[in-house]
């Protein structure tokens, strides 16, 4: 199956409304996108984890991420780091739409045999604010698209946000501008829940 990649700009129609209100800056002017943008219109759960991930988090992660998943609710991710790439198999499996935002531009994406067909099924939307030479996923790449990913959704689930990394940093803004902020009550988030964080059990 062929995909099309849609250029948008921010004149156009459908440039995502929630781009233009959001709080988190810097907004980009041009966007591609491979799928279902109507799925942007939806409320979205935004999801996050830092590339390491405490054990007692992971099995925790997994049943939420499961419940989210068969009660339908959308979620938006980049799915870069390993806790956040399980989870999107996990999410794959369900019937819930998806919005994917990877580090990098989305010419030659290879798109795996289970996005496709969720394309097919018009439940994900891949999304990038990044141009052609942007092959490759970079950390700067990443905190870009990790602040578009805030912009899209509505609240935000971080399964783990290691102290001093750029995820926490992101969060405590999040928090600061009264964005609702989840996280698994665990004592590896102690610290987040003491900015405010919402803890919450599986």
């Amino acid at each position: 199956m062929s995909v099309d990649i849609e250029p948008l700009t921010l004149d156009d129609d459908n440039f995502p409304a929630s781009l233009k209100n959001r709080r988190v800056a810097p907004i980009p002017t041009r966007l591609w996108a491979i799928g279902n943008l109507k799925i942007l219109d939806r409320r979205l759960v935004g999801f996050f984890c830092s590339m390491q991930c405490p054990g007692n988090i992971i099995l925790k992660t997994y049943d939420l991420v499961m419940g989210l998943r068969d009660a339908g609710i959308p979620i938006v991710s980049g799915f870069q780091s390993p806790m956040e790439k399980e989870c999107l198999d996990l999410l794959l499996r369900g019937q819930q739409s998806i919005v994917i935002c990877p580090a990098r531009s989305l010419q030659n994406l290879q798109l795996p045999s289970t996005w496709r067909h969720a394309l097919h099924q018009k439940r994900l939307l891949i999304v990038s604010p990044f141009e052609k030479r942007h092959r490759r996923a970079t950390a700067e790449l990443a905190e870009r698209r990790n602040r578009l990913v805030a912009s899209f959704a509505s609240e935000v689930f971080v399964a783990y946000a290691g102290p001093g990394t750029k995820t926490e940093r992101l969060c405590l803004e999040l928090i600061e501008d009264q964005i609702c902020v989840y996280v698994i009550d665990a004592p590896d988030n102690a610290h987040l829940i003491a900015q405010g964080a919402v803890p919450i059990r599986p």
